[in-house]
């Protein structure tokens, strides 16, 4: 089963031997290792993740999925509430905690969202988002194995979340672990299978336009949706 810091520890690995050779985009010049990657994630996607989600979402009845998405977006709460303290988002982790309390107690463990429909919206914080927030520059675009787009500052935001921040790590039996991880990870991908299939029949560069999006979304998120204009 997947392991997060296996994958980044071998990750690392191969972007010290891929050098940075490329003369594109210059948030990008580690491109060709990237983009090598990439279709390896398609491959694997294509292969069994995609027929997978589409089998869990065929099976699963609307109102379990929805419970599913909810589970694991209140156990993302956890480390949301921690990364606005880091942040010094004292407010914002106030009303979060309340919304991780409520919805663990009278949402039956997350399984009903009922913090958002009293009012109390999800926001998103990780660690990478934190980093930025401190000033940490995001480095170079990095693509994951399996995991996907990320960059230097991402990647090290992901393994402080996994490792300290994020309750599934904190399970001791590794089948459970494991288990829940992907869990996790097919009903995430059962939530793209139409914007995915929507990509796919735009006949784009599918590679440059998740590169593109990922690096504009995460600028917007450490900004809150106000980042400063870039220097030209």
């Amino acid at each position: 089963m997947l392991n997060i810091r296996t994958t980044l520890a071998a990750c690392a690995a191969l972007t010290l031997l891929a050098g940075c050779a490329s003369n594109g985009d210059p948030r990008d010049p580690l491109e060709p290792m990237n983009r090598a990657i990439h279709s390896f994630n398609e491959g694997v996607d294509k292969a069994a993740l995609k027929p997978i989600a589409q089998g869990y979402q065929a099976v699963m009845p609307g109102f379990a999925q929805t419970g599913v998405r909810n589970f694991f977006s209140n156990l993302d709460d956890v480390s949301v509430v921690a990364n606005d303290l880091l942040q010094l988002k004292i407010e914002q982790a106030a009303h979060d905690f309340m919304r991780l309390s409520i919805n663990t107690t009278l949402g039956f463990a997350g399984l009903l969202d009922i913090a958002s429909e009293a009012g109390l919206k999800k926001h998103n914080e990780d660690f990478g988002q934190t980093l930025g927030r401190w000033g940490v520059g995001s480095g170079p675009y990095l693509v994951l194995p399996i995991l996907g787009p990320s960059n230097f500052r991402d990647t090290a935001g992901l393994v402080v979340d996994s490792t300290y921040l994020d309750p599934v790590y904190d399970l001791e039996d590794d089948e459970a672990r494991g288990g829940v991880l992907f869990a996790r990870l097919i009903s995430r991908r059962a939530d793209l299978l139409e914007a995915k299939e929507a990509l796919d029949a735009a006949a784009v560069d599918g590679y440059e336009y998740t590169r593109d999006f990922y690096l504009e979304r995460r600028r917007a998120l450490v900004y809150d949706g106000k980042p400063p204009k870039l220097e030209e």
